[in-house]
């Protein structure tokens, strides 16, 4: 049972295909994660930094606060210039938790504008404790700002705010962020392409068995050659095994064919002998040579039946198509020399016939006769490869120029023996025989209109693409 579900398309992907999709989502999947992870303690390291820098503004400013000096008259400074510079992003204040803004004491960045607590701080704290948190300035400019409480005693306690750009945090993080992803990004490349070379070397194999496998099926060899990992090569040997096997029980049924083909035909012939040599009535005698050359038409007809079901499931055994059609095209050439039909074969070079070169030419030989006979002055003949469930089956066309079939007659022809017009020669088995045929390669016949205006046969049957050729969908 397949571990995807019905509707996810790599259901029917190559183990390729699936292997490196399966790769990818998850490579991405761990280096998405891990950036998530890295930019997030990156943010966090980053915060503690700035928040250590800021406490050191704050703890100097404590200092001051702290000082025997009278609390009206005590100096808070801070060197750094930029406390000094109007909505710089930096600013200090000191005051009671509960005092007004005219009671605070801040820095001249702030230019006279009260510093609000954070929005977020840390309210775990308690007197003494850094507290922390981000919050915005007046000017709508994000701050982080750390605060802290003094108790002066009598003095009663103070709490000291310093702020400081947050933009500097994210633009920070922000570098971070784009550099994890270049060099993320590169490693999930090389991730991929190493990834890719793995599926390649090591499904190199599989490739080279299934190389064997259509060399088997296009006849060019008879079994899988070649060293294969300790892996693959019992298979291998399995479907040597049962190569061998397939083509030891058809030797044997052409063997018993041959054998009953000739147990049947001697007895009727022996017995027309004797029937011609025997002291008969003229009529009794006649009779009886008609029916033994019927019987010995239907011996003919069902042993060549069973040779070719028995031919059709041998592995290796494949016909050329083109030099075929050309024979075939030579001999009704001759045979319909007063007819003077222009025959027009359309065949791509190495198409192949998965079969008996003779039951090729049985089935596509009735049809062209077929089509001869009734033709007014033109044949076409087509053969492709087309893709079915997968795999290449050769197609062939056949119609012609004559008066053609109406609908309701083209399922009639194919029954066994029946012919809608006895002005033609003929018996009326050709295109049963073809259809017969047909169904014995798993294949099938059907009678469509032509575009030249007859009738047009189209056959399809197993077969092989040429070399370097896609068949047709």
């Amino acid at each position: 049972m397949s571990p995807f579900p019905a509707w996810l398309p790599l259901r029917r992907r190559s183990i390729a295909v699936r292997l490196a999709t399966s790769a990818l989502l998850a490579s991405s999947a761990i280096l998405l994660i891990a950036a998530g992870i890295l930019t997030t303690l990156y943010r966090e390291n980053t915060e503690r930094a700035f928040d250590s820098r800021l406490l050191v503004y704050a703890n100097n400013l404590a200092t001051d606060l702290v000082s025997p000096n009278d609390p009206e008259s005590r100096s808070f400074t801070l060197s750094d210039p930029r406390f000094d510079l109007p909505l710089s992003g930096w600013y200090w204040q000191i005051g009671r938790p509960d005092a007004k803004p005219r009671d605070l004491r801040t820095s001249r960045s702030l230019v006279g504008v009260p510093l609000k607590a954070a929005r977020t701080p840390d309210t775990t704290a308690g007197v003494g404790q850094i507290r922390q948190g981000y919050g915005r300035a007046q000017d709508e400019r994000p701050l982080r700002i750390i605060e802290r409480d003094v108790d002066l005693g009598e003095e009663g306690r103070y709490t000291v705010r310093v702020a400081g750009p947050a933009d500097e945090i994210a633009n920070d993080v922000g570098r971070f962020r784009f550099s994890l992803m270049v060099t993320f990004g590169l490693l999930g490349l090389s991730l991929a392409l190493t990834t890719l070379l793995q599926i390649r070397f090591g499904l190199a194999p599989l490739a080279k068995l299934r190389n064997a496998l259509g060399a088997i099926r296009r006849g060019e060899s008879d079994r899988i050659t070649g060293e294969y990992p300790r892996d693959i090569a019992p298979l291998a040997g399995e479907v040597n095994l049962l190569i061998e096997t397939n083509r030891e029980i058809l030797e044997r049924a052409r063997t018993q064919v041959g054998n009953l083909a000739h147990a049947l035909k001697t007895p009727l012939s022996i017995i027309v002998n004797e029937v011609g040599a025997a002291d008969a009535p003229g009529d009794l005698s006649a009779k009886i040579r008609e029916q033994a050359a019927v019987m010995r038409d239907q011996v003919n007809y069902h042993l060549d039946r069973a040779r070719a079901a028995a031919l059709a499931g041998t592995l290796g055994t494949s016909t050329e198509v083109e030099p075929a059609l050309a024979g075939l095209v030579r001999t009704f050439g001759k045979i319909y020399r007063d007819k003077d039909i222009a025959y027009a074969v359309h065949v791509p070079p190495g198409l192949r016939f998965r079969g008996e070169r003779q039951d090729f030419e049985e089935m596509i030989g009735n049809l062209v006769d077929n089509a001869s006979k009734w033709a007014a002055g033109r044949v076409s003949i087509r053969a492709e490869a087309v893709a079915q469930d997968d795999y290449p089956h050769l197609m062939v066309s056949i119609e012609d120029d004559g008066p053609g079939l109406a609908p309701e007659d083209r399922d009639a022809v194919l029954g066994r023996g029946r012919r809608l017009d006895e002005t033609k020669p003929g018996s009326g088995l050709g295109l049963s025989i073809v259809a017969d045929l047909a169904t014995l390669y798993r294949g099938r016949l059907r009678l469509e209109a032509a575009s030249l205006g007859g009738l047009r046969a189209v056959i399809e049957v197993p077969g092989d693409a040429p070399a370097g050729a896609a068949p047709h969908a």
